[in-house]
């Protein structure tokens, strides 16, 4: 077919979430405590649907499954990349995500290595990011005596940051913060606190996973290396975040002009998100008309693309692992 796949987003309401999503991005929200915009999904708790083309209302799991060659005949029982936005009105809980061998055997789906752009975050806005813990019996001890203050790690953030969070890491995105979000296909997370909230729909509080978060909670904590690397690519400035066995994350940005971009020969599709400005996708002769807020997939026989406007946007690729 050799044209971009356009996707409806699935949203979720959270009780940390706000209205954000229909604010900046302009998206049609169940209600004002909408948290999540899965905007890229092939996973059972929230596809997106497939809006144009042959493939036009099939969602992308029965895409995955039917019509593989779009994937360049991707190997995988599931589609293994999931793109969000997240807009926390409200502090998310502290959690953590287990790797691909302990979901598998205790949850039966992937693990959930994952990472952050940051699209808008308030004054004085942080994440929790990592802990203070030196062995696992210093971790245990301050998670039973609900020591918090000592055993989290808290990193201001601001618009334009990048944070990686690969499995095992505790962490929560923080009030008044906005992401746009690169993951492993996985809903698998265990909450480790969740400042003894109530839920106004139930009555009680989320049940908490602290011996799973004791399993697989990395100890001791150490900051991911990244490379951030850019390039001007024929026009567009390419900013790599990230480049690991799950998933290579990019910016790319245009100011106003043009630029082509071609597909590396290992890379059998790009996810692609629009979060700022507008212009236009060209893909053989075709014209595509982009606003923010879109999300698409240059399926496997794109092989080159060219983008025109005011543009910045956020691409993903399936790593080795994915």
């Amino acid at each position: 077919m050799t044209a971009p796949l356009f996707l409806k987003p699935y949203f979720q309401e959270k009780m940390w979430g706000g209205k954000r999503l229909k604010t900046e991005f302009g998206y049609e929200i169940p209600s004002d405590t909408t948290g999540e915009c899965w905007a890229i999904s092939a996973h059972p708790h929230g596809p997106a649907v497939i809006e144009n083309g042959p493939y036009q209302g099939l969602n992308l799991a029965e895409l995955w499954q039917q019509h593989r060659e779009v994937f360049g005949n991707a190997k995988g029982d599931v589609f293994p990349l999931l793109t969000k936005i997240l807009d926390a009105r409200d502090d998310l809980s502290v959690q953590v995500h287990p790797n691909d061998a302990y979901a598998l055997k205790h949850e039966g789906e992937l693990g959930k290595t994952e990472c952050w752009y940051v699209l808008a975050a308030d004054e004085g806005a942080e994440m929790i990011y990592g802990h203070h813990a030196q062995t696992k019996a210093e971790l245990k001890q301050l998670i039973e005596a609900g020591d918090w203050q000592h055993l989290l790690r808290r990193v201001p953030v601001k618009a334009g940051d990048f944070l990686y969070v690969p499995s095992g890491t505790v962490h929560a995105i923080g009030k008044g913060i906005m992401v746009l979000e690169t993951q492993q296909s996985s809903d698998t997370t265990y909450r480790l606190y969740d400042f003894d909230r109530v839920d106004k729909k139930t009555g009680q509080k989320r049940e908490l996973h602290l011996q799973q978060s004791i399993d697989v909670i990395n100890v001791p904590h150490v900051d991911p290396k990244l490379n951030r690397e850019v390039k001007q690519v024929a026009g567009i400035e390419v900013t790599t975040f990230v480049d690991t066995d799950f998933f290579k994350v990019q910016r790319w940005q245009l100011a106003g002009q043009a630029g082509s971009l071609i597909r590396n020969s290992d890379e059998p599709y790009t996810l692609v998100s629009v979060i700022a400005g507008s212009g236009k996708l060209t893909v053989a002769g075709i014209d595509y008309e982009l606003q923010k807020g879109q999300h698409f997939i240059l399926p496997n026989d794109v092989k080159e693309w060219q983008l025109e406007g005011t543009l910045t946007l956020i691409a993903s690729v399936p790593g080795k692992k994915a």
